[in-house]
């Protein structure tokens, strides 16, 4: 969602508020509560602060169970009463002033109620969310179709819409692919169009031998996937995705075909530097009519050991509080720079991921994929072999 902030993590939050696996938010409501009475006994008759106590019950209210607060306004109210009348009548703060803590305190515990609401309600979704990234985005073994790899996925809504990146490898008997998308849009709508995209890249990438074959099956599906939402009239029918299809041929062990949907071209990532991978001409998927056909087949090398790195918009339009878009190129060039491990696809990977996040401040502005693929270099395959 552009312009999302990332809220606070109910569960982040209570985690914090744990000791040993004990709650400990009890106490700063409590020790405001004993500060104020504590201060009142302790000030002139002509300066009360008692009546600060409506404070306690406040706070629990943003920290602790409904329960906690409850029993915080209670007593709030019986330590104003205890310590209210301990003082001379004519120093007393009287009636307006327990009406004030005792309406302050049903307020926090019906606060608290709606907040605590909100909180299980917002796991709930991001559990829903999750579940439904999981169904769509299965997990990838270790060496998968004989490529190392990693990838991460970094949702940027906070009300748990999830989005449409996907990604995935297929092997075949004729090589493995790769697939890096972006649907266009957010909610169920994207995440089903991912699916539909998913579903048939992994159907056609392992049967078809010619990856341009793979690419039309991507496009007519798209096509077909957007006449299907027309024709039961959902909102989402002009839906169209970007991507980038790779395949690794097993008799062109130097070079990767490349088929660009319109996406941010993919980067080289080598011990000696970064380059960029040819952007081509063609269009997003489900799009191709406007463009007269499928975009080419292209065939850059890629030697073994290099890393193919794929992202989604979620990294390149990145934008710090200056609104200067993150500068993956420089990052990934200084990192091999220091440490030409970082070529390695879990390396760097987590570089990306890192650098996005502190350049966002944590507010990403889309949902964001990080994919990095290699072949295995002779050192990883025995490494692997030996493991």
């Amino acid at each position: 969602m552009p312009g999302a902030r990332r809220e606070p993590d109910p569960a982040a939050r209570q985690r914090l508020l744990r000791i040993r696996g004990r709650s400990v938010a009890w106490v700063p409501p409590l020790l405001l509560l004993l500060g104020i009475a504590v201060l009142d006994w302790n000030t002139s008759g002509e300066f009360r602060i008692i009546s600060w106590i409506v404070l306690v019950p406040g706070i629990a209210a943003a920290i602790c169970g409904v329960w906690g607060t409850a029993v915080f306004a209670a007593l709030a109210v019986v330590t104003y009463v205890v310590v209210d009348t301990s003082w001379p009548h004519q120093y007393q703060t009287g009636l307006p002033d327990f009406i004030l803590v005792t309406a302050g305190g049903v307020l926090a515990t019906l606060a608290c109620a709606v907040r605590v609401r909100g909180e299980r309600r917002m796991v709930h979704m991001r559990d829903i969310a999750e579940a439904t990234r999981r169904a769509v985005l299965r997990p990838l073994p270790p060496g998968w179709g004989g490529l190392d790899h990693a990838a991460v996925y970094l949702s940027a809504d906070v009300e748990a819409r999830v989005g449409g990146d996907f990604y995935d490898i297929q092997p075949g008997p004729h090589g493995t692919r790769v697939l890096l998308g972006d649907v266009q849009g957010k909610g169920l709508g994207a995440v089903e169009t991912a699916s539909a995209m998913l579903g048939t890249f992994r159907e056609s990438a392992y049967h078809e031998a010619a990856l341009g074959t793979v690419a039309a099956r991507l496009e007519v599906r798209m096509l077909r996937h957007v006449r299907y939402c027309d024709a039961v009239g959902r909102a989402d029918g002009d839906r169209f995705a970007t991507g980038v299809l790779v395949g690794f041929r097993e008799d062109a062990p130097d070079e990767v075909e490349v088929v660009n949907f319109g996406h941010e071209p993919p980067l080289v990532v080598a011990p000696g530097g970064v380059r960029s991978l040819p952007p081509g001409d063609g269009l997003p998927l489900g799009l191709g009519e406007l463009a007269g056909g499928l975009p080419p087949v292209l065939r850059v090398p890629l030697a073994p050991g290099e890393t193919l790195l794929l992202v989604t918009d979620g990294v390149t339009e990145a934008r710090d509080g200056d609104d200067v878009f993150f500068p993956l190129v420089d990052r990934v060039a200084a990192a091999l720079a220091t440490d030409p491990r970082t070529v390695e696809p879990r390396r760097l990977v987590r570089l990306v991921r890192d650098g996005t996040l502190r350049h966002s401040g944590g507010r990403l502005e889309d949902d964001t994929t990080i994919f990095a693929v290699r072949r295995p270099t002779a050192l990883t395959s025995r490494s692997a072999a030996g493991g």
